[in-house]
């Protein structure tokens, strides 16, 4: 664990040993063997001060007692466990309560046969939902299809810096790639400030990269998606899963965007170090899987997401699963869906689930 994990643990633990001590009776506050505690509980008399020092000098027993247990255990469930779990928009809509016959984690999902364009499997397929870090593969559409150098400088400021996740990045202002390699680490490894500052530097700025994202979009066919920056860091980036279906089948026509977001992993140079990058996507080096375009997303307002163009028995697929449970849900999903395209006849692998579908909007 970290400095800067552990230190933010130990506020959150103590913020929770806090509101707990001020809930509790004092009775119950306070240790059973002391004495002196048991004291402040039969003197209801005892100045208000007193009794105001009696309960500060508890709370900060309990919390340091239960800082100390964290930090002598290293169990990170503990602090888990006091850390609300902040719902994704998908549960808020109660689209994890709809049933698949594949029992698929996520609670949406899309199998297309990007040949024909029939539809294979679908799970709420219309929802409209944060989609994370997915937005980066709309990010190398526009950069990729612009032709810009991509041998031209690019270095990170404070304004790439995420200020609305407080995301952490291993490219510290100052640094300076080009912009395929910047390109490179948006697609593999998600890299957020590799992503904000190739719309940044754009020509003509931030704005007009955003304005080309939402133009693209729309000359795509994408009506339920919009974009509000490059990086998927807002939950005001949202799309569904046949949005993205036509998205992840443009992006597979390019053969930078194939290669950059399906490498294993990348090294770049940064001053005197060499930083090793891996893919975001384990499935990339199963050799079960022929993966040809491929882009994971996770933020709280989104879950897990991942979109993918492989190849099963034969048949080109693109898959599309948003707001999964889990990390490794999302990868479990596919895995669930290529063990059943493989083991069912052609004419029996049409699952449509359109009872099952919401829409959210927002």
């Amino acid at each position: 664990m970290s400095k800067q994990l552990l230190s933010g643990a130990l506020k959150i633990v103590g913020f929770f040993a806090l509101s707990f001590a001020l809930a509790a009776p004092t009775a119950h506050a306070a240790p059973a063997k002391s004495s002196s505690k048991r004291a402040i509980v039969k003197k209801p008399h005892v100045e208000k001060s007193t009794a105001s020092k009696k309960v500060a000098s508890t709370r900060k027993s309990v919390r340091f007692e239960t800082v100390a247990k964290v930090t002598r255990d290293k169990r990170p469930s503990i602090i888990q466990a006091l850390i609300p779990a902040i719902p994704s928009f998908g549960q808020l809509a109660g689209l994890h309560s709809a049933i698949d016959p594949l029992e698929l984690k996520s609670s949406v999902a899309l199998v297309i046969d990007q040949d024909t364009r029939e539809v294979l499997f679908s799970k709420n397929e219309h929802a409209v939902l944060p989609i994370a870090s997915l937005t980066k593969l709309m990010t190398g559409v526009i950069i990729s299809g612009a032709r810009l150098p991509m041998d031209e400088m690019i270095t990170v400021t404070q304004d790439d810096v995420d200020t609305e996740k407080h995301s952490r990045s291993r490219l510290s202002v100052g640094t300076t790639l080009s912009r395929g390699e910047m390109l490179h680490l948006a697609l593999m490894s998600s890299e957020n400030r590799a992503a904000h500052a190739l719309g940044r530097t754009y020509p003509g700025g931030m704005a007009t990269f955003v304005s080309l994202m939402n133009a693209k979009a729309k000359m795509l066919g994408m009506h339920d998606t919009s974009y509000a920056e490059p990086t998927g860091l807002s939950s005001r980036n949202q799309s569904s899963a046949q949005d993205l279906a036509a998205l992840v089948n443009a992006a597979h026509g390019d053969p930078v965007l194939r290669e950059l977001s399906t490498s294993p992993g990348y090294q770049v140079a940064i001053g005197n170090r060499t930083l090793q990058y891996n893919n975001t996507n384990r499935l990339v080096k199963n050799p079960d899987w022929d993966i040809g375009l491929q882009k994971t997303g996770y933020i709280n307002e989104a879950g897990q997401c991942l979109v993918m163009q492989t190849k099963i028995a034969g048949r080109k697929l693109i898959m599309v699963f948003l707001d999964s449970a889990g990390k490794l849900s999302r990868l479990g999903d596919a895995e669930r869906v290529r063990r059943w395209v493989e083991t069912n006849p052609v004419a029996d692998q049409k699952v449509k689930l359109s009872a099952s579908d919401k829409q959210i909007n927002g």
